[in-house]
């Protein structure tokens, strides 16, 4: 399967490596070209891979090829473009979150990718990390989630604020965790070192009555990545960046104020760190107190880009549906797009308008 890959920067140059360890053990793919309108990082890729890289997509495509599909890791404002060419070519796609922009241009694409009968997926990279593919067996009936991705500042991704730059990957997963339809949401962003909103706090809650709280922050002085949920007579704790997954379970002799608390979804922050720090205290093995029991079930370790692309190219291959589909792309957009409405209403409500032009 001859593939390409447009956009050679920060995302891209991970989906190159990807393609060529792929390609290096035999795995049926031949990375054979890249797009990258930069002539240094262009430059930088003809030596490294030994292959073409054209300026343009139009030009990719003009050079006849022979194209089966493609990643897309090119600036966000340029998804549509970029993807829509592809897409007409006749390419399957994986296409970095944000699918795009818009969802104009995410609707666009979906329409065009049916009409042309291609794989369109968004590349929602937590999806495929290990822990998040455990726990699937570990869900029942998520009532409430705690969501916290903080990173220290970079340069990297300031085309899009800190919703669609780092949160869009717990919505999209509690989105689907969650399978019941956003009743509301409140939200408060505000620009602290670039010109769009760099930190925001989000409460969103579904008609299932279950209630999800994200924090997203790209102006932290540490790196945190970690999704905590609540279900009936059970905590469980997703560590993105460890890999790892802890499951707390309130047994039939558990205290009746606890109980109390879990089944009448009475969750209190405390609570939820009351029970993290008991799980570390046990070494995750047994737990102090009569009545919980911890568990870490066993999660198959793998580098989660390496998994996207492998789940991508399968998809590709046997034409089924993606994992992630680009229908589960546009919810997440939709919902990070609504955030974003909500915290331009919350800046005029607070007087902050001067205060969050900048980041508008």
């Amino acid at each position: 399967m001859r593939v390409a890959v447009a956009g050679a920067g920060a995302f891209g140059r991970n989906h190159l490596r990807v393609y060529r360890e792929l390609e290096a053990a035999g795995l049926g793919v031949k990375l054979v070209a890249a797009v990258e309108p930069d002539q240094a990082r262009a430059a930088e890729t003809t030596a490294q891979y030994g292959i073409p890289v054209f300026p343009s997509v139009q030009e990719l495509l003009a050079a006849g090829l022979r194209l089966y599909a493609a990643s897309v890791a090119v600036p966000t404002v340029q998804h549509h473009a970029v993807a829509s060419t592809l897409l007409e070519a006749g390419l399957d796609l994986l296409v970095e979150k944000p699918l795009a922009a818009s969802l104009a241009e995410a609707d666009d694409l979906l329409a065009l990718a049916a009409r042309r009968g291609r794989i369109l997926q968004p590349g929602h990279l937590e999806r495929f990390n290990p822990a998040v593919l455990a726990v699937q067996a570990q869900l029942h009936r998520p009532m409430f989630f705690e969501a916290h991705r903080l990173s220290v500042f970079t340069p990297r991704a300031l085309d899009v604020d800190v919703v669609l730059d780092l949160m869009i990957h717990d919505l999209d997963i509690v989105l689907t965790c969650a399978n019941s339809p956003v009743r509301e949401v409140r939200a408060v962003g505000l620009p602290i070192l670039s010109p769009k909103v760099d930190i925001a706090n989000v409460r969103v809650e579904f008609e299932s009555g279950c209630v999800a709280n994200f924090t997203a922050s790209r102006v932290s002085t540490e790196r945190v990545r970690k999704l905590r949920f609540f279900q009936p007579r059970q905590y469980v704790s997703i560590d993105y960046a460890r890999r790892e997954l802890l499951v707390i379970k309130l047994d039939a002799n558990v205290t009746p104020e606890i109980a109390a608390a879990i089944a009448g979804g009475r969750i209190d922050p405390t609570l939820m760190a009351q029970l993290a720090a008991q799980a570390a205290a046990a070494g995750l093995v047994s737990s102090p107190n009569p009545g919980l029991s911890f568990m870490k079930p066993p999660v198959v370790q793998g580098e989660p880009l390496r998994l996207e692309i492998e789940s991508f190219l399968d998809a590709v291959r046997t034409r089924c549906e993606p994992l992630v589909t680009g229908r589960q792309g546009r919810d997440a957009l939709a919902l990070a797009l609504e955030i974003q409405a909500c915290m331009v209403a919350h800046a005029h409500r607070a007087g902050l308008q001067d205060f969050f032009a900048a980041g508008a």
